[in-house]
């Protein structure tokens, strides 16, 4: 179905080479008639993979980091929406290299806002994490700020007509950085590390985090952050689920890895709107004219959306489906 209100405009998606940004390009392409779509990345294989593959004239590709403010202010030039993918995201990585982290998870976000503001873009969405809910490592942490980041940016672009957002969902089943690919190639060798057989995590296709943020830019009004419905599922059961006959290697839990995943915590559910898709948090210090959420049902006190409690589980048929697609 044609994506109508992105018609004519022209998009930048930084981090554009990775799995959410090449998959969000391809989609793009094929179901808008945008202006022109720009990968911003500093890899420039994939780059030039990704040119060769796609074939379309809508399509640029800007090599540079988002640590560059200059390059970014080159990029956004004339761009109507961007999608702010682009973060440094192996966990125990990060821990090793935590300055490298800030430099790109944090001041690079700071970056795009600049260049954003300085450019009279429009509307620019943040792809943030269950992580960023009370961090316990650094990964977190970078994009719990990147959020703040991101809301308060309002403040400085208030009577522009720009609105910056955020979106925050869990893990991407078949995505480089989810369990998903360990566990296909483990089969092969018929032990599957598992750290914790209580451990649960919220999931979603790639397929339905691109509807997710392209529903989440048509309907922002700046300042929100939006967390989709997801099913959970036990890890211990995906595990079955993908090699049904292999071992089971308990090998205990990660550094700086929970038991359970939240999306949105119970102080931020003070401040938040239920829909029948997603939950929007309304921005909790507003130094800018901000739009008010008049319809959405107030959660109740305490409410808390957390993989293990709950409504909706992934069923083995369902992930099943999901796997064939991948």
């Amino acid at each position: 179905m044609p994506i109508n209100f992105l018609k004519n405009k022209t998009i930048l998606i930084t981090g554009g080479t990775g799995s959410f940004g090449s998959n969000f390009v391809k989609y793009l392409l094929k179901n808008s008639s945008t202006k022109k779509i720009i990968v911003f990345s500093r890899d420039e294989l994939k780059q030039s993979k990704m040119e060769a593959e796609i074939k379309d004239k809508r399509l640029r590709c800007f090599i540079g980091d988002i640590r560059d403010l200059p390059r970014l202010q080159r990029a956004f030039y004339g761009v109507d929406i961007v999608v702010h993918a682009a973060a440094l995201k192996q966990i125990p990585a990060i821990e090793y290299n935590p300055m490298e982290a800030i430099k790109t998870n944090i001041i690079g976000t700071a970056n795009v806002i600049d260049a954003a503001i300085d450019n009279n873009v429009k509307k620019i969405i943040l792809i943030s994490s269950d992580k960023a809910v009370n961090p316990v490592n650094l990964y977190g942490a970078t994009k719990l700020c990147a959020e703040k980041l991101f809301i308060q940016a309002n403040s400085y672009a208030s009577g522009k007509g720009i609105s910056f957002s955020c979106v925050r969902y869990g893990n991407v089943i078949g995505s480089r950085g989810s369990v998903t690919p360990l566990f296909l190639k483990q089969k092969e060798e018929g032990i599957l590390t598992l750290t914790d057989k209580r451990m649960t995590r919220f999931w979603i296709t790639i397929e339905q985090g691109i509807n997710l943020v392209i529903n989440c830019i048509n309907n922002m009004k700046g300042g929100e952050i939006f967390v989709p419905k997801l099913p959970s599922m036990k890890i211990v059961d995906m595990a079955k689920i993908i090699a049904p006959t292999a071992k089971i290697k308990v090998i205990g839990i990660r550094p700086g890895e929970k038991l359970h995943e939240v999306l949105l915590s119970p102080e931020e559910a003070f401040h938040s709107k239920e829909f029948s898709e997603y939950f929007v948090i309304k921005p909790e210090f507003s130094f800018w004219h901000k739009q008010n959420y008049k319809t959405g049902k107030t959660l109740p006190i305490n409410f808390k959306y957390s993989s293990d409690a709950n409504n909706e589980w992934l069923n083995e048929k369902q992930m099943k489906q999901f796997l064939e697609n991948l």
